[in-house]
Formats: C-alpha cells, sequence, structure tokens
C-alpha cells in the first residue's frame, strides 16, 4: 500500500477529528481518579464522541470492543475498559482514542496519573515519554526520514534509562486507520522514507521503565511489558506542511 499525500481539505477534516479526541481525552483526564473503573471513562468518551456528532475509531475495528484503549500501569497498549479494573492511588493509566469525521480520522494517546501519590520513578517516566513524542514531532519536516523522528524520540528515552517499545510502532492515518508508512519510536537518522508534505501520521511512543520487551494477554488485545515493569504512551496525530509539523490533536 503506497503512502497516499492528503490534500488541504483533507487535512482540515482529520484537523476537525482531532479536535474531537483532544477535547474526548480531556474530558476522560477529569474524570481519572482512584476508585474511577476503566468503564467508566469508556462511557464518558462514547457519550462525548456521539454529541460532537463523530464516529468512534476503534469500536469494531478488527473485533475491538470499545471506543477507547485504557492501559493501566504495566499495560502498554490495547487494554479493553472494565468494570472490573479499578484505577487506585499511584496507578497510571495510557488513554488511547480515536475518532472519525466526514470518513477521515483522529487518533492521540495520553497517559495520565491517577491521584496525587505517584512514584518518582513513574513521574519521569511520564515526563520523559511525552518529551520524546514532542522531539520526534520536531524533527517533523518535508526531507526529513523517518529515521529522523525514531533517533529522536530514542534518544531521549534511552538517554533517561527507559526503553522504547519495538513491537508496536506509529502509522500514517488518514481514510484508514492505519496507513503505510509504519513510525517506528527508534533508528537511524537519515535512514528510511523521506517525509513530504501531505503525508499524515501518528507518531506514538510507548516507553518502559525497564525492557523494551512486551507479550499479548489471552484476551487478544492487551500487551504487557514482559519484566512487569510501568509503561507510558503518549500519541499525536501530525500532518507534514511545507514549514514542518502540524498537530492535528491539540
Amino acid at each position: 500500500m503506497a503512502v497516499v499525500l492528503k490534500s488541504s481539505e483533507e487535512i482540515e477534516k482529520m484537523r476537525r477529528a482531532g479536535k474531537v479526541v483532544h477535547e474526548v481525552l480531556e474530558l476522560v483526564r477529569d474524570h481519572v481518579k482512584p476508585g474511577a473503573t476503566t468503564l467508566d471513562l469508556e462511557r464518558v468518551a462514547e457519550a462525548r464522541i456521539a454529541e460532537l456528532g463523530a464516529k468512534p475509531a476503534f469500536k469494531g475495528y478488527h473485533g475491538f470492543p470499545c471506543v477507547l484503549c485504557t492501559s493501566v500501569n504495566s499495560e502498554v497498549v490495547h487494554g479493553i475498559p472494565s468494570k472490573k479494573r479499578v484505577l487506585k492511588e499511584g496507578d497510571i493509566v495510557s488513554v488511547d482514542c480515536g475518532a472519525v469525521i466526514d470518513g477521515y480520522f483522529g487518533d492521540s494517546a495520553v497517559t495520565i496519573p491517577v491521584g496525587q501519590k505517584i512514584a518518582p520513578e513513574t513521574q519521569q517516566l511520564l515526563r520523559v515519554t511525552e518529551a520524546s513524542l514532542k522531539a520526534g514531532i520536531s524533527a517533523v519536516r518535508p526531507g526529513a526520514t523517518l529515521g529522523d523522528i525514531g533517533a529522536a524520540v530514542q534518544k531521549v528515552v534511552e538517554s533517561h534509562g527507559f526503553s522504547v517499545v519495538r513491537d508496536f510502532v506509529g502509522h500514517g492515518i488518514g481514510s484508514n486507520m492505519h496507513e503505510e508508512p509504519q513510525v517506528p519510536n527508534f533508528g537511524e537518522a537519515g535512514r528510511g522514507m523521506k517525509l513530504r508534505a501531505g503525508m499524515v501520521i501518528a507518531i506514538e511512543p510507548m516507553v518502559n521503565v525497564g525492557k523494551p520487551d512486551v507479550r499479548v494477554l489471552k484476551d487478544g488485545w492487551t500487551a504487557v511489558t514482559s519484566d512487569g515493569s510501568m509503561s507510558a504512551h503518549f500519541e499525536h496525530t501530525v500532518a507534514v506542511t511545507d514549514t514542518g509539523a502540524r498537530i492535528l490533536t491539540e
């Protein structure tokens, strides 16, 4: 599948979808507290997506049952919201959300601390993962390469002693949730496909305190760190413009 360049009109549709995703994630953030369940977050998000006139991107995608992915602590990505999963003081929850407007997708993720008593190492994990996303976005410009993005993310993460998940990567996005190219969060500067204006990609570092290895649970979706260490996930949908990066999910 070839890379599809987007017109300015298509990017504006993706911007509208991205604004929905941003608003939903900010609303979910307000509901993350000790005692809440991940299904509570799901219900809040599903209602708001509908209110905003969008469709959820994830629900039904390859059979996924929910509008959010909610991944707690050592869960890396693709956690399924559940009334049994009660958030506790000191937890972190990665919330990934996608929305569709007029046939175009927006996709973003944040990792949110639960309560006030977050371990210092976990606070550092959140700071570093978010900083690595910003570094990856800063590398986006026409003529740069996918390797430039991955190298920028990897440098930030590894300089703080954390590790980048390699089994899952970012992706192109547009009228499909996942398009070419794949966007790894590791790599070598100057290597890989060159970026062109009109490309739209989802950059999404997944960062572990321990080793990068992950495994998928019996539910067929939830990916967890193999060593049980904490994991964080931040993501933005980003358009490549003539002047650099335009974040569509802010």
